[in-house]
Order: structure tokens, then sequence, then C-alpha cells
């Protein structure tokens, strides 16, 4: 990464990276998805393998000296990785269910970790070609195919009553209980990082994650909202944060449209 390259201009490289592999998955989605499933019983299609193999190629190309860690190839040993300081953390297919349920709503995440925190992400949705890209200190922005990029924006202060967004394929009992004590809110379920891509735009105000998720799934997610005006905060109010340890499970997470607010507070027991 040299200074030369704008965040912008390597948002805009992003995107083309994830608008290609979009299309890759896009050509399973109809037809046979050659379902498998991983050792821990998650779901693996030839839609997944097909879009890391090109994004894996193409930020190979563009960027050599830039290690790469995927999901599809989360098996780099913690010798290794523990000592990078800047790599690229992508989730070829996030929202594998939601693919083989085909709704619609996966996506294509590609982010930038530097120093354990996502400074730039690229989240793009397949079925719409729609792009949710930002980096920190350059903005956050919302791009329909390859179109003219419109800025975003998270809603401050929040709606009244608040707008939270939750998981489809994970429900939680847990959370529907301690969201009685949030006050008056709408509760809206959908798949994969479209949940953060709401809050960065301004369309939700809170997205409570009480369940398992990886480091591949949240990070380009992350860095949209934060470079929005948000927070991804640990139960503690610190940020969500990466590469800090050797198990890619992230702990319980919260994203935040209006950090002045304290969301967290039915959330502490």
């Amino acid at each position: 990464m040299t200074p030369e390259h704008s965040s912008e201009q390597i948002l805009g490289q992003l995107v083309d990276i994830s608008r290609k592999a979009g299309l890759a998955i896009l050509d399973w989605y109809d037809g046979d998805m050659g379902i498998t499933h991983k050792a821990d019983d998650s779901p693996l299609t030839k839609a997944d393998l097909a879009s890391h193999k090109l994004i894996v190629t193409e930020l190979t190309q563009g960027w050599p000296d830039i290690p790469i860690l995927s999901e599809e190839s989360a098996t780099i040993a913690w010798e290794t990785r523990k000592a990078w300081q800047q790599y690229w953390l992508v989730d070829p297919l996030d929202g594998t269910k939601e693919f083989i349920n085909r709704n619609g709503e996966f996506t294509v995440n590609i982010a930038l970790i530097r120093d354990h925190r996502p400074v730039m992400g690229v989240v793009h949705v397949p079925v719409t070609d729609i792009s949710y890209l930002g980096a920190i200190n350059a903005g956050a922005w919302r791009q329909q195919g390859g179109d003219t990029k419109t800025g975003i924006a998270t809603r401050q202060p929040a709606a009244s009553p608040a707008i939270v967004v939750g998981s489809r394929s994970h429900a939680n009992p847990e959370l529907a209980e301690q969201l009685e004590k949030l006050g008056p809110h709408e509760l809206t379920s959908m798949g994969s990082s479209l949940k953060f891509c709401r809050v960065a735009e301004g369309l939700a105000d809170f997205y409570p994650r009480l369940g398992p998720t990886c480091e591949w799934d949240t990070a380009a997610a992350q860095a949209v909202v934060e470079a929005a005006g948000g927070r991804v905060v640990k139960l503690d109010g610190s940020a969500l944060d990466y590469n800090c340890k050797e198990a890619y499970l992230n702990p319980h997470f919260f994203v935040l449209g209006d950090p002045a607010r304290d969301w967290l507070r039915p959330f502490r027991g």
C-alpha cells in the first residue's frame, strides 16, 4: 500500500474485485450449488470457492506484498499471522445459508486490517449489484453497479422508536429478553453483513450480536460503519479488534449508529 494510492482509489479497485466475485457467485445461484459441509457443519458451496479463488488472485496481483486471510483459507499458522501489521481479511460469501435459501441476503466482504483495526472495507451485494464502501478518515458510500457513489452516514440522533436489526439465521432468545429493556424499538431480521450496512446508511440504529461470528464476518462492514460515523464495540465499550489471538471467533459485539446513546446498558446485567 503506497502513499500515492488514495483510499478512494483503492476502494474503487476493491469494488471492481467484489463485483467480479459477485458475478462468479451468481453463476451458481440458480443451479447445482455443490453443497458440502465443513468440519463445524457450516455449509460450503461451489460459489464460496469460486469467489475465494477470484478475490485471492486479484488481491495478490494488485498488492503482492500484503498477506491475505480468507474464510476459505483460514489455516495460516498463528505464529505467522501474529506478526502481520496489515493484511486483507476476506469473506468470499457471507451468508451462505441465505445463498442456499436464495433470498438474496448474502454479500462479498473485503477488508484491509492495519494494526488490529479494519481501516477500509467493501461489502458487495451480488443480487442487487449494490456496494457499501468506506475508509477511516475518508468517508463511506453506497454505489449501485458502476454508477457514481453516494455518501452515507449513520443516523444521529437515533430514531424513536429505534430501528434494531438482527440475524435471520441465528435467532437468539437471550437477545429478545435484553431488547425488552432497551425501550421502544422496532426489530427487523436480515442476513449477512447487510445488518451493518443498514446502520451505516442510516436506515437502522442498532445491531446487537450475541451469537457466534468470526473475524471475516465483520471486518469489512465494521470499516464501513465506522467510516460512516458509527462504532462497533464489545460489551466493555472498546472497539472490536482483529488478529489479537489465535482463534478467529469474535466476542459478542454491538453496532451503534449513534455512539452518543448508551445502547449497552440493557446488556450489562
